[in-house]
């Protein structure tokens, strides 16, 4: 049986998954519990938490392991984190992301940011950053980025056996999706290398967060009269970015001819118009960018367009000064 590096008071060493729908973190968290579980004579659980089933919507894994000789009477979400699997960083800076993060915890982060660019991005307080762009791999193997993620799971745990996984790998793709099973493997020899690391001391550069239980937020003391929903049916005050799964619409102004077609197709209407001189030499409304806040990368806007201004890029390889200004005049400012 193989021994845990670190436990909580109880006996666990914990780890959360942070996702969104379509990256599968659900399985993922499954075959760690499997691989700790049934390859390794660990004790432990595995569930995950999540609304409605669909790509895009905010999904959590919880894994807990202990020494088998301890009963596992916990069934709460995992609130102190000895590891934090972040599969995408573009939920990476949403609220109480990293509550429960301390000088113990190793945050994993899926991103192609350098890894101090990558603290100050989270604003990670103390504890091991490691990233590793699982996107990347995850696109030149044709798979998902679970299984890279798992590959540095394995790596910097300091006990998860990269056999136990992989075996558990197998089983969980089985004879369904057996043709799978390959790239996912190469997949996930690729996230056990591919990674950088680095251990930040609580310099106090960013503040700790740390846990602490909150109760309903409104109760028939501080409810609105009528039980008013303030803010019902509008996204005004939304992010949706951690709704995207990777891929992002690029606007570039200059092959744009404000038809107005990707207005019409996009359902969370992300598009900004101004009035001023069109393309046709007319007064009119013009097409001035995307407000990605409100983007969730449907695409639905690059399908439509016939004339290739609107092209599908993947987030993590655009500037974050494009993406802030919402625009380009050359795609070769994407690079």
């Amino acid at each position: 049986m193989q021994e845990l590096p670190i436990t909580n008071n109880l006996g666990f060493y914990e780890i959360k998954m942070a996702s969104v729908g379509g990256f599968g973190a659900n399985l993922a968290g499954k075959i760690l519990a499997e691989a700790g579980i049934l390859h390794m004579g660990l004790n432990g659980s595995n569930f995950s938490s999540y609304g409605s089933e669909k790509k895009g919507s905010p999904v959590a894994a919880f894994v807990r392991f202990c020494a088998p000789d301890i009963n596992v009477r916990v069934n709460a979400p995992v609130v102190e984190p000895h590891m934090l699997v972040i599969f995408i960083d573009a939920i990476s800076k949403t609220e109480g992301m990293l509550t429960g993060v301390n000088e113990n915890t190793t945050v994993i982060l899926n991103t192609s940011m350098d890894i101090e660019t990558a603290r100050d991005h989270i604003g990670l307080p103390c504890g091991t950053l490691v990233v590793i762009d699982a996107m990347k791999i995850a696109l030149e193997e044709k798979t998902r980025v679970n299984t890279a993620l798992l590959g540095t799971v394995a790596t910097t745990s300091g006990f998860i056996k990269e056999d136990a996984i992989k075996e558990a790998i197998k089983h969980a793709l089985g004879k369904k999706y057996s043709f799978l099973i390959e790239p996912n493997l190469k997949t996930f020899d690729r996230g056990v290398k591919e990674f950088t690391s680095k251990k930040f001391e609580n310099d106090g550069k960013y503040p700790l967060q740390p846990f602490t239980p909150h109760g309903q937020k409104l109760g028939y003391l501080n409810q609105p009269i009528g039980g008013v929903i303030p803010a019902a049916g509008t996204m005004m005050y939304k992010d949706l970015t951690s709704s995207r799964s990777g891929f992002i619409p690029v606007l570039n102004t200059t092959k744009c001819t404000d038809c107005g077609e990707c207005d019409i197709t996009c359902p969370d209407y992300c598009f900004v118009w101004e009035e001023g001189e069109n393309k046709k030499g007319k007064v009119g409304q013009k097409l001035v960018k995307i407000e990605y806040q409100y983007c969730k990368g449907c695409l639905r806007c690059v399908r439509i367009c016939k004339f290739d201004a609107l092209t599908e890029h993947v987030e993590s390889e655009v500037k974050h000064s494009v993406i802030d200004k919402g625009y380009v005049e050359d795609l070769k400012e994407i690079e």
